[in-house]
C-alpha cells in the first residue's frame, strides 16, 4: 500500500471519529491525559492544517500555537468543528495524495525536515489519535494491519524525541505478539484497554 494511500486511510479515520464525537461527549476525558474530547477534536483538527501546509510548504503564520484553537474553529460552534474538521482533513488528504510532495524537504513549523518523515509521522498520529477519540467516545475502532504498521513506525521512530520534550508518555508494555496497533499504542505511552 502506498504512503498516500495510508495518509489518506488515516484522515478518513480520524475524520469518522470526529463525526462520532458527539459534542455532548467534549467535556469527557481522553486517553492523552491533558485533553477532553474537545481538545483532541481540536488537536485533531489543527493536524490536518499543519500537515496541509507541510504538503504546500507554506510558513505557518507566526501567531500560531501548537495548543491554540485550529484557526478555522475559532468562534465556530461546537456542534459545527466535525465538518469544518472534515473540510480542512479532506484537503490535507488531497495535498499528500501527490507523490511528488512526499520529495525533497519540507517543515513542520520548526527546521526543515523530509517530507516522507512528516506524512508518516502525521499518518501516525493521526491514527492513534482517531482510537483516542474513539475509546473515549465509545465508538468502535478498528485500523488495518497496514495502518497498525504505519502507526508503529512512526511512533517508535517519534517516541523519543516525544518523551524528551513531554508530549508523549512512558512506554506502556505490550506483549511482542500483540497486533501492530496496539503495540504502536504502547510506545506512544498509551493502554490499549484504556476505557472513560
Amino acid at each position: 500500500m502506498s504512503e498516500q494511500t495510508l495518509f489518506t486511510d488515516a484522515v478518513d479515520l480520524a475524520v469518522a471519529t470526529i463525526r462520532g464525537a458527539a459534542p455532548e461527549r467534549y467535556a469527557d476525558p481522553t486517553p492523552c491525559a491533558d485533553y477532553t474530547v474537545a481538545d483532541l477534536v481540536n488537536h485533531l483538527a489543527f493536524g490536518f492544517l499543519l500537515a496541509h501546509h507541510a504538503a504546500t510548504r507554506e510558513a505557518w503564520p507566526e501567531a500560531w500555537g501548537a495548543n491554540d484553537r485550529a484557526p478555522f474553529l475559532r468562534d465556530v460552534p461546537e456542534p459545527e468543528w466535525a465538518a469544518a474538521a472534515e473540510k480542512e482533513g479532506l484537503a490535507a488528504a488531497a495535498a499528500w495524495a501527490e507523490p511528488r510532495v512526499w520529495e525533497g524537504e519540507s517543515h513542520l513549523g520548526g527546521g526543515p525536515m523530509p517530507a516522507a518523515v512528516i506524512g508518516a509521522m502525521m499518518t501516525g498520529e493521526f491514527v492513534v489519535h482517531a482510537w483516542d477519540l474513539a475509546v473515549a467516545t465509545g465508538q468502535p475502532f478498528s485500523a488495518s494491519p497496514a495502518l497498525g504498521d504505519a502507526a508503529l513506525e512512526a511512533m517508535a521512530g517519534m517516541a523519543s524525541m516525544g518523551r524528551e520534550a513531554g508530549w508523549i508518555g512512558p512506554e506502556v508494555p505490550v506483549d511482542a505478539g500483540a497486533p501492530a496497533f496496539e503495540r504502536a499504542l504502547g510506545v506512544s505511552g498509551r493502554d490499549p484497554a484504556w476505557r472513560p
